[in-house]
């Protein structure tokens, strides 16, 4: 009764084999296939290991190898325990997929950003803003990459679209501090890394801003905007007046974007 197909289908090939060969029952012992959480968590498992090992390299040939980057592991195991967690509720599927695979490579790029914010080294400044650049626009390239792949190997999911959703956000943050951190762009940065945490607080006292929206190519184009001009303002030749313009321009956008949402939400609020 409480059995899954597949495993009633294990057991009547045994039995088949068995009659079949007129052998004693048992002969052929029936598989037992993985669950769909533990076949998701071993992908997650295997996906971190080769997260952890792209973040060594980039530590090796971009940033400086020190305790800082201790905290950048960190970070990314606190977001897998969070996922280990969340699998076996929210994931429908059985693989954990090249899809979330590139996500959770995006999400350790983007970890490894943490490095340079705790490291306090003036002599290799520079240095430091282009290799962010260089590591921030890998991770923006394979945004995209992911959704492209879930659909290609029919792993679509809410949590797939969460995962990601939830990396950008922390990517942007992570960003956004780098350059208050330069002074570049005054604490007007602060919108581009803090409005997604901002409108989820939000949340919790007006729960009708929790409730689904449709999909816009609009609310895509902007998140993109964000995050590149995040990275655009890492750059050391970006100062003055034109970092300004692209800080203030890419927060409006961002102002507009979660205007637009919340009117709507207050519309179809029940």
């Amino acid at each position: 009764m409480g059995m899954s197909l597949p495993h009633r289908l294990t057991e009547q090939a045994s039995d088949y084999l068995c009659r079949m060969t007129q052998l004693p029952p048992d002969t052929f012992p029936s598989v037992q296939l993985p669950s769909r959480a533990s076949a998701a968590r071993t992908g997650l498992v295997v996906a971190t290991a080769a997260t952890l090992l792209a973040m060594a390299l980039v530590h090796v040939t971009a940033f400086t190898a020190s305790k800082a980057a201790l905290a950048s592991i960190g970070l990314l195991l606190l977001g897998v325990t969070l996922l280990w967690e969340r699998l076996p509720r929210h994931y429908p599927h059985h693989r954990f997929g090249a899809c979330n695979t590139v996500t959770l490579l995006r999400a350790g790029l983007g970890a490894t950003l943490l490095t340079p914010l705790l490291l306090q080294d003036s002599d290799t400044t520079d240095a430091q803003g282009w290799a962010i650049v260089l590591v921030a626009s890998l991770a923006l390239s394979m945004d995209g990459l992911d959704g492209w792949l879930a659909r290609r190997d029919r792993l679509t999911s809410s949590f797939g679209a969460r995962f990601d959703l939830e990396v950008d956000a922390a990517l942007a943050l992570i960003l956004s501090l780098l350059v208050l951190d330069a002074g570049t762009v005054g604490p007007v940065v602060l919108v581009l890394g803090l409005m997604r945490y901002a409108f989820v607080a939000a949340s919790w006292g007006l729960p009708w801003l929790a409730a689904p929206l449709p999909d816009k190519s609009g609310r895509k184009v902007v998140c993109v905007v964000q995050i590149a001009a995040l990275i655009v303002l890492q750059a050391p030749i970006i100062t003055g007046s034109m970092a300004l313009a692209i800080g203030a321009s890419a927060a409006a956008a961002l102002i507009w974007s979660f205007g637009r949402d919340i009117l709507w939400l207050w519309r179809h609020r029940p």
